[in-house]
């Protein structure tokens, strides 16, 4: 009939603008994931995982809402993808969240109180490394620093290294900037990461409805 066919459209159009959106957001996770687990060599943390679990299941998804045949199969796929990347995303959300809220102190960083130092060009950052001397209230100490690290004094344990629980070094950097950069898009990957895995659980239930619509109109 006119009616179940203009709600069948209807539910059509809305499954493809969630699950557009979802893809849109799974680019959006993987790209960030990528640029903060690649911005420094000794924090590898970065969510980006779900990116590309939730974009193929969003993918599979734009394809089956499209399809006539196998269309039903299509959609299961694309949710069983999804579903996974729903999994995937609260976990990194809570890694990173965790992470950039107790490993990194970005006071020092946003004080400028941290330093760079770098052997100058001919060095790779592992290669070479030098002594800086820490101030504390108390006493002062030697730290051993590699090559292109952003390190802080303040997060610095002269007594016990070991007991620092932030980072107080980053390896790998061009500056203590892109340490800045790295804080912003670790909170940046959380907050994607919580839109992924609500969206994700709205589109998967959307095109569950619409998976058993397509059924209800084959056998009409």
């Amino acid at each position: 009939s006119f009616s179940s066919t203009g709600q069948f459209a209807k539910r059509k159009k809305t499954s493809l603008w969630f699950t557009v959106s979802l893809l849109v957001v799974s680019v959006f996770i993987l790209t960030i994931g990528l640029a903060a687990t690649t911005r420094t060599e000794n924090v590898t943390v970065g969510g980006y995982y779900p990116g590309i679990v939730l974009g193929f299941g969003s993918f599979l998804g734009i394809v089956g809402i499209h399809l006539v045949e196998n269309r039903r199969q299509m959609l299961v796929a694309s949710i069983v993808f999804i579903s996974f990347g729903v999994v995937a995303a609260f976990c990194c959300a809570i890694v990173d969240g965790v992470f950039a809220a107790r490993h990194i102190e970005a006071r020092p960083l946003y004080n400028k109180r941290c330093q760079f130092y770098s052997s100058g060009t001919g060095f790779l950052y592992d290669a070479y490394q030098t002594e800086v001397t820490c101030y504390t209230l108390n006493s002062n100490c030697q730290l051993k620093v590699k090559s292109n690290t952003c390190y802080c004094c303040d997060l610095y344990n002269c007594e016990n290294a070991e007991q620092s629980s932030s980072y107080y070094e980053f390896l790998g950097v061009s500056s203590c900037q892109d340490v800045v950069h790295l804080y912003r898009l670790l909170w940046s990957s959380t907050v994607l990461n919580i839109i992924g895995l609500f969206l994700g659980i709205i589109t998967a239930a959307i095109l569950g409805a619409f998976k058993d619509m397509v059924r209800l109109s084959l056998l009409a």
